[in-house]
């Protein structure tokens, strides 16, 4: 379809990370994989100042605001982060005009699947195509998350928008956030007979709370007590007991153990190893994040352990925590099997039943039409 100038669709995806939890905001490595389900954004250049955004799920009337008024608008909720988007590049100095904006989402809202960077990365390559701006790609990922800590008040890190708008199919993002350094690394679970299920156990996390901060927070008191810019410059685990606070060594121990598990991962797939290697890692991130970083819950802790004991080589909770999904690798006899298990489990323990799907590596962020 030729696209109509001042007009056009662009998607951007969620995200599964394989391993790698708050690691990004302490200068770690990561590795997450986009999905399928995108986030759409249609979008229409108009020359009337104002920014107007609609949204499928949210059916009524448009949020609409005047673009030189956004940086004291007091918009709530979801419309927020499309609006910090359009907030963002006024700030720095693009000179938008006016700009319509509807949205349709397929990634599972507060399922730790990083919805919001799709909203964001989807509107901001929308913005940058439509008015024909000089924007590259690493700007494109600064002014998402720039929208969700400042716009929105989430104090997260790039991992989410680094992996919807650079992730290609069939691949890992190997990602470095000391050095801006990114690399694909292939993950082909299907030629091993494996899959990656992803439990969704709706418990929604909500980022904005305040218990994510308080970690990022926290992180950046134990970096200072060890006289170092950020967690990453400690690579020895035994460097932490010099932390006195026993909640700062638990934090700082998360990090640094994971960021290992990250490279030990990235070392194993690129060595072209069974992934079923991978597995134990996976649970001992899952653990680490349980009990060091304790951002774990009652739900994602059954769907983890479960899924362990129902023949799964490895499970562990993804996202920021506090609620979301869980995603373990299994053989593709198992998966059914692995699924019914987690559905009992939940059931006996009279959680909500939890969804599932299998998270396929996809595309990155893109203009369609």
């Amino acid at each position: 379809m030729t696209p109509q100038p001042g007009r056009g669709v662009w998607v951007a995806p969620g995200r599964v990370n394989i391993i790698g939890e708050h690691t990004d905001y302490n200068d770690g490595y990561a590795l997450p994989i986009a999905l399928p389900q995108v986030v759409t954004c249609t979008a229409e250049a108009t020359t009337d100042a104002t920014v107007r955004v609609s949204s499928v799920q949210h059916p009524g009337r448009p949020v609409v605001e005047p673009i030189d008024g956004l940086a004291d608008a007091a918009v709530t909720g979801w419309a927020r982060y499309p609006l910090g988007v359009v907030y963002e590049f006024e700030r720095r100095g693009y000179d938008l005009p006016g700009v319509v904006l509807g949205l349709d989402g397929a990634v599972p809202v507060g399922a730790g699947l990083s919805s919001s960077a799709a909203v964001e990365c989807a509107v901001a390559l929308a913005i940058r195509d439509l008015f024909a701006l000089d924007v590259e790609l690493a700007e494109l990922i600064a002014i998402g998350q720039a929208a969700e800590n400042s716009y929105v008040g989430a104090a997260t890190g790039t991992l989410d928008q680094s992996a919807a708008l650079l992730c290609t199919a069939g691949h890992a993002l190997f990602l470095d956030f000391a050095t801006g350094e990114s690399a694909q690394v292939p993950f082909d679970l299907a030629s091993a007979g494996l899959q990656l299920l992803v439990a969704d156990t709706d418990t929604p996390h909500r980022l904005a709370d305040g218990d994510y901060g308080r970690r990022r927070r926290e992180c950046e008191t134990a970096a200072r007590e060890l006289g170092v810019h950020s967690l990453r410059a400690i690579t020895d685990p035994g460097e932490i007991r010099r932390l006195a606070d026993p909640v700062l060594r638990r934090r700082a121990r998360h990090v640094v153990t994971e960021n290992a598990r990250v490279l030990t991962v990235v070392e194993l797939l690129r060595d072209g190893r069974d992934p079923r290697a991978i597995g134990p890692l996976l649970t001992s991130g899952h653990h680490s994040l349980r009990d060091d970083f304790e951002v774990s819950t009652a739900q994602l802790d059954a769907a983890a352990e479960t899924a362990v004991e129902a023949g799964a080589h490895g499970a562990r909770m993804v996202g920021g925590g506090f609620g979301g999904s869980v995603i373990a690798l299994t053989d593709l006899e198992r998966t059914d099997s692995v699924a019914a298990a987690i559905r009992r489990r939940f059931r006996h323990d009279g959680f909500t039943p939890p969804r599932f799907f299998v998270a396929v590596p996809a595309a990155g962020a893109r203009r369609i039409s």
